[in-house]
């Protein structure tokens, strides 16, 4: 038998992994061929996030000159660069659109094609077309891999989990939900992937309490608007009178911060400057540990206000007081945040054009309103001032700071499990909604279609409705016979549905406490609960502790998935090569 790999995922990252295997084998493996694997129930390179089969109401929140499966110089890896299309490249689309999933997901089948045909002689690729339910194998020996609905296992010397984002079991605040929704007849819709959820519970003209502000809120205004029939005549919403009325809350009570509308120009700022691999390999070698808020926030909080300031002193200097050479050298040496905030203060005259991280983060903290009219309103003029400075290149400093942003994260992956306040934070500033969308959750709102609830908000279940309110609207409650989660389930490893996660985890894999698969950040190997690596078992993705912001990425900006690709398909073909040499010098000695 051949050598035989199961990639258990067949969406982007697989694909990744695949291209990777074709970059690097004909380096790194010249054995007696191999199997390829591929295990998912969903279309090779979309998989289900990009499948065809959804609305094509349902955006990415990317351009399409923006979006790349294929690495570049700027990807630090071992293996060799094999450059392609951007998604606007190979699709002859305009590249600041907006484009559709599925659109994606054709661009993502035909990257899987390229991959596969770049595979060399030998190595040939199997798609099953079902679940993987759960591996089994000692670490010493080969690997069985059980598919749903099939006798037989298939087996493995080596196996890669790709499985993107999963469906979980409800926590304990949300199965107490579901439970009094089933018992007074009301509507409780889990988080899930919007399109994938049944949205037909949901009248017209009802209210529905919508928890979340993100991109899944996003979904869910598309497919109960525009997806019942509802349309937009420049600015202005005509319903259909299929509608139901979303009142939308949040912890943070504000969407989040349009997509950047202009191209940048000139130099980009030198990163890493202040969080770069000296600084995390400090952190690593720490004994006793490291704490996110105490001792990675500063150097993320002084990286991302370097990327800022860099840009501001380059393009606007007018807006400055002082030489940039002088500021980047007391802004080098400030020690603590009052220092550098006394510093800026004097370099920096207004106060606007500072980098205020807490009010970005937080920007309803303390504010009050006498009435949920006049927060409708001053929610609307927040909305309305993003999408102003977002799409304004005189305040390129922003796109400078999302720049900075995508450096952490590349950092911050070599650390491993961070806390999900970090990808919440990261998503809000840096992976919102393209900016066409809150022009039209504006013009729903000036309809009435839309309703915001404010920051904090609370959700009950009393009296037999749903109840919420928020300490932006003092003592104002919404009441709804229907509650929708506009969220992803979190991807945790014990309540995880996958059932091949679930069971890893009672054979030993080790969690986060954020619930996370403990990966070796190096090559992805599975680590057990002494922190030892699986031999002969991998994983990437964003159930794993090393999560990289999306499977795909932005040209020109390092790529962390594409290294984490690269990595793992070297450690793969590596242990491949090495088992058969061992298995030919076995033959060789065992020869007459």
């Amino acid at each position: 038998m051949k050598p035989s790999l199961v990639i258990v995922g067949a969406g982007p990252r697989g694909t990744g992994l695949i291209e990777r295997i074709a970059a690097n084998a004909p380096e790194l493996y010249a054995g007696s061929g191999l199997d390829i694997h591929l295990v998912d129930p969903h279309p090779p390179g979309a998989g289900r996030i990009w499948r065809r089969a959804q609305s094509p109401l349902l955006w990415m929140n990317s351009h399409a000159e923006d979006v790349t499966m294929f690495t570049d110089e700027t990807v630090v890896m071992a293996g060799p660069v094999r450059e392609g299309p951007t998604l606007h490249e190979w699709a002859g689309v305009e590249g600041r659109l907006f484009a559709d999933r599925r659109l994606q997901g054709d661009y993502l089948s035909w990257v899987h094609e390229q991959a596969v045909a770049a595979l060399p002689d030998g190595i040939t690729v199997h798609h099953h077309v079902r679940r993987a339910v759960r591996v089994t194998g000692a670490p010493e020996g080969g690997q069985q891999v059980w598919l749903q609905d099939r006798p037989r296992p298939l087996v493995a010397d080596l196996v890669v989990l790709t499985m993107g984002h999963l469906d979980a079991e409800l926590d304990a605040e949300q199965a107490a939900l579901a439970a009094y929704a089933g018992t007074h007849g009301l509507v409780h819709l889990p988080p899930d992937f919007t399109a994938d959820s049944d949205l037909s519970a949901l009248r017209a003209g009802e209210p529905v309490l919508v928890r979340g502000f993100g991109l899944a809120f996003v979904d869910l205004m598309a497919l109960v608007t525009e997806g019942r029939g509802g349309r937009y005549d420049g600015d202005t919403y005509v319903p259909s009178g299929r509608e139901p009325v979303l009142y939308v809350g949040s912890r943070r009570g504000v969407p989040y911060h349009s997509k950047i509308g202009y191209d940048w120009t000139g130099e980009r700022p030198p990163l890493p400057r202040f969080f770069g691999p000296a600084q995390v390999d400090e952190l690593l070698s720490r004994e006793g540990g490291f704490e996110f808020r105490a001792d990675i926030w500063p150097l993320v909080e002084k990286e991302l206000g370097f990327a800022h300031y860099h840009r501001l002193f380059a393009v606007h200097p007018e807006r400055t007081s002082v030489a940039w050479d002088v500021f980047e050298a007391k802004y080098a040496a400030a020690e603590g945040t009052s220092e550098r905030a006394a510093l800026i203060a004097s370099a920096v005259p207004d106060p606007a054009d500072r980098l205020d991280l807490d009010a970005l983060d937080r920007p309803l903290e303390g504010v009050r309103y006498g009435s949920h009219e006049e927060f409708q309103e001053g929610l609307r003029a927040y909305v309305e001032r993003d999408l102003t400075r977002r799409h304004d290149p005189g305040h390129s400093e922003d796109l400078a700071v999302f720049l900075g942003l995508l450096s952490v994260y590349g950092q911050l992956i070599r650390l491993g499990g961070i806390g999900p306040w970090w990808h919440g934070f990261f998503s809000y500033l840096a992976s919102g909604p393209p900016g066409p969308r809150l022009r039209q959750l504006l013009a729903l709102s000036r309809a009435g279609v839309v309703r915001f609830l404010g920051a904090d908000t609370v959700v009950t279940a009393e009296d037999g409705v749903f109840r919420a309110s928020s300490p932006t609207v003092p003592g104002a409650v919404v009441e709804a016979r229907a509650l929708a989660e506009a969220r992803l389930p979190e991807p945790t490893l014990g309540r995880a549905r996958d059932s091949l996660l679930r069971a890893l985890h009672a054979d030993g894999a080790t969690e986060t406490p954020d619930g996370l698969l403990r990966v070796d950040p190096a090559d992805g190997r599975i680590l057990d609960r002494d922190g030892r690596p699986h031999p002969r078992r991998f994983a990437l993705g964003p159930h794993t502790d090393a999560r990289a912001p999306g499977a795909f990425t932005r040209p020109r900006t390092g790529g962390p998935a594409f290294r984490q690709n690269d990595a793992t398909a070297r450690a793969a073909l590596e242990f491949l090569r090495e088992q058969a040499d061992e298995e030919r010098e076995l033959d060789a000695g065992e020869a007459p």
